[in-house]
């Protein structure tokens, strides 16, 4: 294995070029005779649209085309999709609302697209966006989910009776319901899973190309997963042929899922190219991103968990009211179902549960899966109702979860999940040492000298990563197939490009990758380069997205690295007139085992491609392809510990201690994995302490600029202590598991149970401002 190769903590390849400002973005990306795009978006949550003026817009300097979705319908071009059929308990499919690209007839959330103005200047392009004059007709808005349920309440679409979309079960409920009635003792906790806004870095954008003489769509768009929207933008949207439509996102400043589904702007930009004749390109300002990218999470649970005399459970209850917003998103309805109920056993080994869950139209911006997509909603549930019962039961929270483990392997849940492998206790006892639990009273005295209000939390987080296989999922719905792609070639001089149907934005694949490439081959990592990205290039792909590059994507390259191997080793055997078995691969040599006869592995690619001395019948070349199905989904678990120190005269909390340990399997990049928890955690902390997206009665975003909402900063943030042990996955050829979401899954309950320890009892919701805690002091009984 090369100093490079797996496990390696090698500097990030790709950072160069985005430290000194090379990275190319799509607002980067140039095209001849290129104009702007603006849309014009309702103010209002809820109204008929009853006129649209378009002539004082389209009379302003510079203004190229002034287009409307009726027009946008008058073409054909279809309605937005939710990708995964979701069935409620009767039998029925999802109430599915029509979502046009462009709003025709009604707008449902502020932020709703009704107009498209494109100009030479962007500035052209806004200015006349304020000159369409559109009539308007209001109607009354509904923002919170159960008040969308409740008598009365305004309907949004006529697809939905009563605003409810689903209401689904998973689970035993006669065999829950009878073990919480002979509990010994049952934990009963109403939860709340603020919503959220991704705020990536990099704001969503579109550049749309129709080709006249070549009659092909170009769409260059900041996606997570560009062949999956080539897909849906020729087979549902009708907005060109698959075969003549090239997506591609190069450089894409964060995801976090927001970047996954295919949203109005890049089919309108594509459409509106076609129908002005000019490559339009539209960049999100950061307000449009508050108001219409895909916002997260946004649950009201209440949970019952019963326990028997020797504080064991014996059933888990849980009824969950989601919000989907004004419209369903590519896989909103998977995110609060398959994604969610079905990690509600956690790390405990639970006979009975039984979990309801209701999906429902509000006039808010449509909600889908944000980083851990279901798994932080799940593990907040658990953890938060775990802590709860420990402080009820009197007992050790860390005892109490620890008694409930799962111990033994393969573990088979109530609610699908089959659990591969797993040793939760080293977790635990990792985090407690390096938190120094035993000592924390010692510490809690220290700080009431000082004033202040010392708390501990822990959360035992697990979460399914590497969503599979295609046939398991697409019995549940799902609309796509979530295998993974992989070419390998090696050119005539022995360089490698691995193209891959991943995505990388910022997950750092084209280190990682290449180290595979180098711990197989032994070639040094610059002669390795990873192609993503792009559908004229790339063979199709399913993205990047629920913690799968490295357990699927990088297992299809493992699936071609093998291919070639085999037929290298072949070459080389020929070469050196040797067995073909006694081949090894060392240090970009090609070796026979015990000897020192070797060819290096440019010579082997070089006859691979003269083809003058090749094995009798063997094809010129040297390229392989693999496409890999996982056989099941990867577990990846841990043990958050969370130390907080609050300021009973603010309500201020600083997080004085967060400690992580994780179990990811075999880690290809320590130095990347740990960046990767600290990402995930700095999201989880954002959702405990500061971020919360609030509307109002009338559907308005209060919320709407970094002034209101408030992201995470440097010293909110403790520094991390971070360690992992190891259970390889026995699912993937590479034993990994997966880390991209952890931090943001295992992260806000423990600090909310920091938090209600500090103060005492639980009477507390995220985001848990200063202002809150200030209250909460003030206010609620002890524990």
């Amino acid at each position: 294995m090369g100093i490079e190769g797996i496990g390696a903590r090698v500097a990030r390849k790709e950072d160069k070029r985005f430290i000194t400002g090379a990275g190319r973005y799509v607002d980067d990306m140039v095209v001849p005779g290129m104009k702007h795009a603006a849309f014009v978006r309702s103010p209002h949550a809820h109204a008929d649209i009853k006129k649209i003026d378009v002539k004082a817009a389209e009379a302003m300097p510079g203004v190229i085309g002034v287009l409307t979705g009726k027009q946008l319908k008058a073409d054909g071009i279809g309605n937005l999709i939710c990708g995964w059929m979701i069935h409620s308990k009767d039998g029925s499919p999802m109430k599915m609302g029509a979502w046009s690209p462009l709003a025709v007839d009604r707008v449902r959330y502020v932020g709703d697209a009704v107009v498209i103005v494109v100009a030479e200047t962007k500035g052209q392009a806004r200015d006349a966006a304020e000159a369409v004059e559109i009539t308007y007709k209001e109607r009354k808005a509904v923002s919170d989910a159960v008040e969308a349920l409740g008598k009365g309440a305004p309907q949004l679409h006529p697809e939905a009776d009563g605003n409810l979309i689903f209401d689904w079960g998973i689970g035993d409920a006669a065999a829950t319901d009878a073990a919480l009635k002979t509990a010994a003792h049952i934990t009963r906790v109403n939860i709340v899973n603020n919503r959220l806004v991704p705020n990536a870095m990099e704001p969503r954008a579109a550049l749309g190309h129709y080709d006249k003489a070549e009659d092909h769509y170009t769409c260059w768009t900041t996606s997570q997963n560009p062949h999956v929207a080539r897909l849906v933008m020729s087979a549902f949207y009708n907005v060109a042929p698959e075969n003549k439509l090239r997506v591609i996102a190069p450089d894409v400043g964060g995801g976090f899922g927001s970047k996954i589904y295919i949203y109005p702007e890049e089919i309108v930009c594509l459409w509106a190219s076609k129908k002005t004749g000019v490559p339009v390109k539209w960049v999100a300002d950061r307000t449009e991103s508050f108001l219409t990218d895909a916002h997260g999470r946004d649950h009201h649970t209440t949970v019952e968990m019963g326990f028997d005399k020797n504080n064991k459970i014996v059933g888990l209850k849980v009824d969950t009211i989601a919000n989907l917003g004004a419209y369903m998103s590519l896989f909103s309805s998977a995110t609060p179902t398959y994604l969610y109920a079905t990690l509600l056993s956690g790390q405990y080994n639970i006979p009975a549960i039984y979990g309801n869950v209701r999906t429902v139209y509000t006039n808010t911006a449509p909600v889908d899966a944000y980083r851990g997509a279901g798994r932080p909603e799940a593990t907040y549930v658990l953890e938060r109702t775990m802590e709860i019962a420990a402080r009820e039961l009197g007992v050790s929270p860390a005892e109490l979860r620890r008694s409930n483990f799962v111990t033994a392997f393969p573990h088979q849940t109530p609610v699908i999940m089959c659990y591969d492998a797993g040793d939760y206790g080293t977790s635990l006892d990792a985090a407690m040492k390096q938190a120094d639990y035993a000592g924390f009273a010692k510490r809690k005295a220290a700080a009431a000298k000082k004033g202040k209000l010392r708390g501990i939390g822990m959360s035992c987080y697990i979460e399914a990563c590497g969503i599979a296989p295609s046939a398991a999922v697409g019995s549940l719905g799902a609309g796509v197939g979530l295998w993974e792609s992989a070419e390998v070639r090696v050119n005539a001089v022995g360089t490698i490009e691995v193209l891959t149907g991943s995505h990388s934005h910022g997950q750092g694949h084209e280190t990682t990758f290449a180290q595979l490439v180098n711990s197989r081959f032994g070639v040094p990592l610059d002669s390795v380069s990873i192609v993503h990205g792009d559908t004229d290039k790339v063979q199709m792909g399913m993205g990047t997205y629920g913690s799968r590059s490295g357990a699927v994507g990088m297992s299809a390259i493992v699936k071609a690295l093998d291919k070639v191997e085999a037929k290298a080793k072949k070459i080389a055997a020929h070469l050196l007139e040797a067995d073909e078995g006694d081949i090894v691969i060392e240090n970009g040599q090609l070796k026979v085992a015990g000897t020192d006869k070797n060819v290096p592995w440019f010579q082997m690619a070089l006859a691979a491609y003269t083809a003058h001395n090749l094995p009798q019948g063997m094809e010129p070349g040297l390229k392989e392809t693999a496409f890999y199905d996982p056989s099941n989904f990867t577990f990846p678990a841990g043990c958050y510990i969370c130390e907080v120190e609050i300021d009973p005269e603010t309500g201020k909390t600083d997080i004085v201690q967060f400690v992580a340990a994780d179990d990811f399997g075999n880690i290809i990049n320590p130095m990347i994995v740990e960046g990767q928890v600290h990402g995930g955690i700095a999201q989880g902390v954002g959702q405990a302490l500061l971020e919360g997206a609030i509307y109002d009665g009338s559907g308005q975003l209060l919320t709407a600029s970094y002034m209101d909402y408030t992201m995470p900063r440097a010293d909110d943030l403790p520094s991390f202590q971070i360690s992992t042990s190891n259970t390889p996955c026995p699912g993937n050829p590479l034993g990994i598991k997966g880390c991209g979401e952890a931090g943001a899954i295992g992260s806000p309950p423990a600090v909310i149970n920091a938090i209600t320890d500090a103060l005492g009892h639980e009477n507390l919701t995220m985001p848990a401002t200063p202002q809150k805690v200030w209250a909460a002091l003030r206010s609620g009984s002890k524990h």
